[in-house]
């Protein structure tokens, strides 16, 4: 039997200063459980590449650099988690070899990516995660909300906890009578414009704003990142609010009610979403743009937040080329989906979708 030698880490650049993945410990660590049982593509590959965007996928991000490196010693893979916007401009660009983004390319960046690129631009979903909606309320341990419900607590038309429509979707539950505090994101994030997709998806008769960053009502308590709302609804009771499931710590979380069915915020329900939406048309053959169905049947969970890689399909160097393609195919097989799943708690991606996106990935090559 062969001894696998123990390889140095690929790097990962925080904020633009150059930091070594054993900085994030558990990260890392996940990463090696994860990556080193499943495939490993294109070991061996050398040179070094340049990604920045969603800080939302950074701890899975960390896991796939280091999984990466175990395989390929030669190759520096380096992050910015600057934000999604961020990222997807440095990628039109020219900065980076690769961007992440919890958006994909609105129209008129997705023109500049293509003259970028020289055609056609690599879009894949890789990141997936469940937004939950976190609570906490003494006494209340298992709570069903529809989607109507939702919108209306956090546009401040139902406001105590015994309200007709809250007593509605928890047949025999004692809720008390004492008042809601909802808490929303204080800065631009994904997370609030995935969960302000879906309120306006599922429920537009109540919540008429579009999907936006930004918080785009008045009233409500506002904190600071997703650390901030999990701070501020543990802090009260009575509280809620919403956070990226594998953050959401010992807080409850609600099941969303649609139809008959409560579905709780699981990785796998998570998932399904993808297999039950359809690619957006007209953007090449290359790019997996999904427009979420919100409103999914079949186990599906409707609030989530989906993560995109975007690369180009050619670049100049061949080692930058060679590096990107086995990277990106790292991410999106079995083994990085499992390791991402392990740190960051994301819902992996389903077989069928993998088989899709790998051959774009594939055809990465270095060109004019």
């Amino acid at each position: 039997m062969k001894t696998k030698r123990r390889a140095p880490r690929a790097r990962l650049a925080a904020v633009g200063v150059a930091t070594s993945c054993a900085l994030f410990v558990a990260g890392c660590g996940a990463a090696n459980e994860g990556g080193g049982s499943g495939e490993q593509q294109g070991a061996g590959v050398s040179g070094t590449i340049a990604g920045a965007g969603a800080s939302s996928q950074q701890a899975a991000m960390q896991a796939w650099i280091a999984g990466f490196g175990d395989a390929n010693p030669d190759a520096t893979v380096n992050y910015d988690p600057v934000g999604s916007g961020g990222g997807r401009s440095q990628f039109v660009e020219g900065g980076v070899e690769f961007a992440g983004s919890d958006a994909y390319l609105e129209d008129e960046q997705l023109a500049q990516a293509q003259q970028r690129c020289g055609g056609q631009v690599i879009e894949v979903p890789n990141y997936v995660s469940p937004i939950a909606i976190v609570y906490k309320l003494d006494g209340v341990q298992n709570l069903n909300l529809a989607p109507a419900t939702i919108a209306g607590i956090f546009n401040g038309q139902i406001t105590t906890w015994n309200d007709p429509k809250i007593a509605a979707d928890n047949p025999g539950v004692a809720l008390p009578a004492s008042p809601i505090t909802p808490v929303h994101r204080s800065d631009e994030s994904g997370t609030t414009e995935n969960l302000t997709d879906f309120l306006n998806k599922a429920a537009p008769d109540v919540w008429t704003q579009e999907a936006d960053g930004n918080w785009p009502i008045q009233g409500g308590e506002a904190a600071q990142g997703t650390s901030g709302v999990v701070g501020a609804v543990g802090a009260g009771n009575g509280t809620i609010g919403y956070a990226d499931a594998s953050q959401a710590g010992d807080l409850s979380k609600a099941n969303v009610k649609l139809g008959d069915q409560n579905v709780a915020p699981t990785a796998e329900a998570a998932a399904k979403i993808l297999e039950e939406s359809k690619r957006v048309e007209g953007r090449g053959e290359s790019s997996f743009a999904f427009d979420l169905n919100r409103t999914a049947s079949g186990g599906a969970y409707p609030i989530v937040l989906v993560s995109y890689l975007m690369a180009c399909p050619t670049y100049p160097d061949q080692e930058q080329a060679d590096v990107t393609k086995q990277f990106l195919n790292y991410v999106v097989s079995d083994a990085g989906q499992q390791a991402a799943a392990q740190a960051a708690g994301s819902a992996p991606l389903s077989q069928s979708l993998r088989d899709q996106i790998t051959p774009a990935v594939d055809r990465i090559s270095a060109g004019g």
